[in-house]
């Protein structure tokens, strides 16, 4: 087996101090007068024995472990992997690595998760949590712990947040709906009371309310397996034939009810228009592709890690919050007007 390499080993045949070495390899050579010949010896010489320093060690001696964690709903779902990837990029791009996990809208679970977080030390935490967390992320804040929420708030707790205008995006889409001679537009969206659907529904209703129609909400439960989500919308779109019009309030339900509608026969557009929020590989090769609300992915990862770098990088202005709303972007497609785009 293979001698792992340790700093004693190259100080010694280097025939210089275990401290030299060490402040080579933190970045300090300039600031502590080591000449650039001897950095060099260094650096050459790490590199051709393979030296991988001692993360544990390093971290015991620094108070960081360059490790962040990464809390979101769903991993499998297309939104948080494509946010999670993102995130991941620029992270490692700024020397730090991620941790994942999912909560899958569990408190408990999520709840074992953060002292997982603790536990392990991690210098900073991206969370979108499930209701019921206040009390706990309310106590890392009070312990100045870097942390940033995204894509919903906890009611209770003011911090660091990233998330996306969701009360104006759906706005827009059920104008565009209605604009396009739609009269019966439904709501589908889950019973999770999140602030992120919250602010999905008030667009919805403001743009009915304003136009004068009624509003047609049904409210699916989540989680269950998506048999069940599937026939529970089957259901509830053949108890209402006249209508003409869905928004689904997030990708998974959108492709679920897709499903649903090929299911009961339901042509889109000509029997019944298609919006979802968020965009999915699924909808562009749908045939007819589907229309989305995207929300600015690369824009949300990008604020995510800069304003956790920021808190991680403090003290700074001590006590400042930093919550960015981000704008989501209406892409039409064919699936929602009733003349074909491009026609």
């Amino acid at each position: 087996m293979k001698k792992k390499i340790l700093i004693h080993d190259i100080a010694q045949h280097l025939d210089v101090s275990i401290a030299t070495v060490s402040l080579v390899l933190n970045g300090k050579a300039k600031e502590k007068r080591i000449s650039d010949e001897l950095a060099r010896r260094v650096l050459t010489y790490v590199d051709e024995v393979g030296y991988k320093p001692n993360q544990l060690a390093k971290s015991l001696r620094t108070g960081k472990t360059h490790v962040i964690g990464l809390m979101v709903e769903d991993i499998a779902n297309p939104f948080f992997a494509t946010v999670a990837a993102l995130i991941e990029k620029k992270a490692l791009a700024r020397g730090y690595r991620i941790i994942y996990c999912s909560t899958n809208n569990d408190p408990a679970k999520a709840r074992d998760l953060l002292t997982m977080f603790q536990e392990r030390h991690v210098d900073g935490y991206i969370l979108a949590l499930p209701n019921g967390l206040d009390a706990e992320v309310g106590a890392l804040v009070r312990r100045d712990k870097p942390l940033v929420l995204f894509d919903r708030l906890l009611p209770g707790v003011s911090a660091n947040a990233v998330v996306v205008d969701g009360a104006t995006g759906m706005y827009q889409a059920t104008q565009h709906l209605l604009a396009q001679g739609f009269r019966q537009v439904a709501l589908v969206i889950t019973q999770l009371g999140q602030t992120q659907m919250a602010a999905r529904r008030q667009g919805y209703a403001q743009a009915m309310r304003e136009q004068r129609r009624p509003e047609l909400v049904y409210e699916i439960s989540f989680p269950q397996e998506p048999e069940q989500m599937v026939q529970d919308l089957q259901a509830f779109f053949a108890a209402h034939p006249a209508c003409d019009a869905v928004l689904f309030a997030t990708n998974y339900l959108g492709v679920y009810g897709l499903e649903a509608l090929r299911n009961l026969g339901r042509r889109i557009p000509d029997e019944l228009a298609v919006i979802s929020f968020d965009d999915n590989d699924l909808f562009r090769l749908y045939s007819p592709p589907i229309t989305v609300v995207a929300q600015p992915m690369e824009a949300m990862a990008e604020d995510l890690i800069s304003t956790l770098l920021a808190a991680l990088d403090g003290p700074g202005d001590t006590g400042r919050i930093v919550q960015l709303q981000l704008t989501p972007q209406l892409v039409v497609r064919a699936s929602s007007v009733r003349v074909p785009v491009g026609a």
